[in-house]
């Protein structure tokens, strides 16, 4: 596949405080350059920069990547999505999940039971009176259940940081005629840094990738990816408090396969892969090497700029 006849993937942003408005304004020119999606991460409040998308932006699909069903009331939740449905023209879809037990504990959220409390929330949300049409509902996903369960009352899942190679697997507990549908959404969020300097590009996607590792529900699924040594040798690590030991131990194999990083041509052919292994919708997480966030996105725009 060429570089041309690669498609353009969506983005991720998030609504980074004293950066809002130019978080918009960057939406706008993502809009311009036809990219696939705009999906916003939680950090900053992701449900309202999705508000504000369905102003500013006319054609772009957009949606949350995810949203945390414990920190609002599931009919608060549903007024507002729909509103978000109603004025985008239906371009909005509704990612959710349960977050992580120790960032839920920071904020203090106490969770549950994830496939029991998606599942109720969901129906609550379906069930909620004079809120409107809502839109399609996005399953957060990682391990099999939860990927089931997407298939079984969403339209859509949403991964963040998999593995590549173990997508086809992942998804294969979804029915063909079900994942093959134009109507269900199939995401993930990569972190990408792209740079001539792979050992810098290797070191943001690393340290971006740093506070999931600490997650035991992340180690768990990378276990079941094939990375066993790679977790056990990074649990091991932990606890014995020697943190500071932790990105040394995230092997490049492990990284190379979780995230895209490097010079433009092997971002391009780890996109092409990623397509190929059945990912619907990749959602690029830019980060720099060498500056912040909007220097992020140029370098990202750069990348298919002639495609």
């Amino acid at each position: 596949m060429s570089q041309s006849s690669i498609p353009l993937p969506a983005l991720a942003l998030a609504a980074v405080p004293g950066r809002r408005k130019k978080t918009l304004e960057l939406a706008q020119e993502i809009e311009r350059r036809g990219y696939a999606g705009i999906y916003c991460a939680s950090f900053g409040d992701g449900v309202g920069l999705s508000h504000s998308l369905a102003h500013v932006t006319e054609r772009i699909p957009f949606g949350t990547a995810i949203a945390n069903i414990y920190t609002r009331n599931v009919t608060d939740y549903a007024g507002t999505i729909s509103m978000i449905h109603e004025i985008s023209g239906g371009r909005f879809r509704f990612g959710v999940g349960v977050s992580h037990g120790p960032m839920n504990a920071r904020i203090g959220v106490q969770g549950g039971k994830p496939l029991s409390d998606i599942r109720a929330f969901v129906e609550g949300l379906r069930s909620a009176k004079r809120v409107g049409e809502l839109p399609p509902i996005v399953l957060a996903g990682l391990r099999t259940k939860m990927v089931q369960l997407s298939a079984e009352i969403g339209e859509g899942v949403v991964y963040a940081n998999v593995s590549r190679r173990h997508t086809p697997q992942s998804l294969s507990v979804i029915d063909v005629d079900r994942r093959s549908s134009d109507d269900f959404f199939i995401g993930n969020m990569i972190p990408t840094c792209i740079s001539d300097d792979m050992e810098a590009a290797a070191a943001i996607n690393r340290r971006t990738l740093i506070m999931y590792v600490n997650l035991p529900n992340y180690r768990n699924y990378w276990k079941e990816a094939g990375y066993v040594e790679e977790m056990e040798a990074i649990e091991t690590a932990i606890e014995a408090g020697e943190h500071d030991k932790l990105t040394s131990l995230m092997t490049d194999e492990w990284l190379s396969d979780c995230t895209l990083y490097g010079p433009a041509s092997r971002v391009l052919e780890g996109l092409e892969e990623w397509y190929a292994n059945g990912l619907k919708t990749p959602i690029l997480v830019p980060s720099s090497a060498s500056g912040g966030q909007f220097q992020a996105f140029d370098e990202l725009f750069s990348l298919f700029d002639g495609a």
